[in-house]
């Protein structure tokens, strides 16, 4: 399965970058891989840093070993898969993002317009609880109020139990639930959690009847989550392969530990990004995803690289870009603009989907009859091709992350290539990429002006 790997390739921007620097810098990241290998596998050696949640590191190898509750999700997710036509799922940050990202990679752009048959015969998803707008919380309310012929199901990840937006929206939805059906054993049947081991959502869940209680790992945040319940649950009932999902990470994190530089994603990656930042002040950092399935991914990385390293005044800015879309709006500030700017492109190099061919015309007023019997994955790299091109004539470094194709495996490995990288990244440069004080800061401050 080494051939469905993402690869990296950083041959454009090590000609704009300083050689000498990155070479210190992969000798900082190899100790750094060291410590976090260490602190990763329960070491009992002080960790190198506090809160330490490594444990997303060895996770996915970890569940494939767990039949006993990797079959209990794919069960769960079978039967909310049959028994469910839409499902509502409530959660914020990593508890929406990952899921999302899974979803719009892995699954159709119209899912939730075609028949149940054109869909894996999976339900309709819609995410809530992951912000507080009245009116597109009233309008899934609506819709999911005049469709009485449908069963709708609720899915709810908070770790902590009381974060206010998916807590909020669960009271409200629970209320919609506990309406349509009228049986408080059907609404506990209807209703899967995922939580930490002592919060106020299991206590809610229990007092509810609720037997879906999934349990999140102690040590693992909810921006490295994706590979535990709380993406793979949902992958399950959209009839995903979550095993392969695993395993693709599994993979992932082997190659991150044996591999040497040049052949290890996560610490080239690192390597390049570091060089860039620390030695070129290049402290914006564009994920160009050139495919719109994969806009989500790209918004659950700035998360990931935000609450991860932007800390005491530290710490680089994630921007997504979806190409060539971009290109239209962003486009001239990337290449004319402040030369602040690391550029990674992500690109699937393999379409999913048959090849459309561009179709000759007898007029041929727009003068494209040129590409006529071309296909649209030739012209998309053509301007991958070309937007290169356009940036190294003017010495603004690229990286390349190719997608051999998009499926669960790669998904998988893409995940734990970021997570790692960005975690690496933390060690090597002293920033502890676990917690996010800088987002409790803005909870305690709603919650005094809410009165309490």
């Amino acid at each position: 399965m080494s051939d469905l790997l993402p690869l990296y390739d950083s041959t454009a921007a090590d000609t704009v970058l300083d050689h000498d620097a990155r070479e210190a810098v992969i000798d900082r990241l190899l100790a750094a891989r060291t410590t976090l290998g260490n602190d990763a596998s329960g070491s009992p050696e002080p960790g190198a840093f506090e809160p330490l949640d490594t444990d997303f590191v060895n996770w996915p190898a970890r569940l494939l070993e767990d039949e006993a509750e990797l079959s209990r999700i794919e069960r769960v997710g079978a039967e909310f898969r049959e028994r469910a036509d839409e499902i509502v799922l409530l959660g914020i940050g990593g508890s929406s993002m990952g899921p999302r990202a899974l979803f719009s990679a892995l699954c159709d752009p119209y899912h939730n317009e075609r028949p149940r048959e054109a869909r894996r015969n999976a339900p309709r998803i819609y995410f809530e609880g992951d912000n507080l707008d009245n009116n597109f919380l009233v309008a899934l309310l609506d819709r999911l109020a005049h469709t009485t012929d449908q069963r709708w199901r609720l899915l709810v990840t908070s770790k902590s139990g009381n974060t206010i937006e998916t807590a909020i929206a669960l009271r409200v939805f629970l209320a919609a639930l506990e309406a349509r059906l009228g049986d408080a054993v059907e609404v506990a049947e209807s209703l899967a959690v995922m939580t930490g081991a002592d919060s106020p959502l299991r206590d809610q869940a229990v007092a509810l009847g609720c037997s879906n209680i999934f349990t999140l790992p102690e040590k693992i945040g909810g921006r490295f989550s994706v590979m535990t319940s709380v993406g793979l649950l949902p992958a399950a009932i959209l009839g995903l392969d979550i095993r392969a999902l695993l395993a693709g990470a599994a993979e992932m994190t082997r190659v991150f530990g044996e591999a040497d530089p040049g052949d290890n994603p996560p610490l080239d990656h690192a390597a390049t990004s570091i060089t860039a930042e620390e030695h070129h002040g290049m402290n914006v950092r564009v994920l160009s995803v050139w495919s719109k399935a994969l806009e989500p991914l790209g918004l659950w990385h700035d998360q990931l690289l935000a609450e991860s390293l932007g800390k005491d005044g530290r710490g680089a800015t994630p921007l997504t870009a979806v190409n060539t879309r971009d290109l239209h709006s962003r486009g001239q500030q990337h290449q004319d603009g402040r030369r602040d700017k690391l550029i990674t492109n992500l690109m699937i190099d393999e379409p999913r989907n048959i090849p459309l061919v561009i179709p000759p015309r007898p007029d041929d007023t727009d003068e494209l009859n040129r590409l006529a019997g071309r296909t649209l994955h030739e012209v998309l790299d053509a301007a991958i091709r070309g937007t290169n091109l356009a940036y190294a004539e003017d010495a603004r470094p690229t990286a390349d992350i190719h997608l051999p194709r998009l499926g669960e495996f790669t998904m998988g490995a893409l995940l734990q290539m970021l997570m790692l990288a960005i975690t690496l990244e933390g060690y090597a440069t002293g920033i502890n990429p676990f917690g996010q004080p800088g987002v409790e800061a803005y909870k305690r401050h709603m919650h005094n002006e809410l009165g309490r």
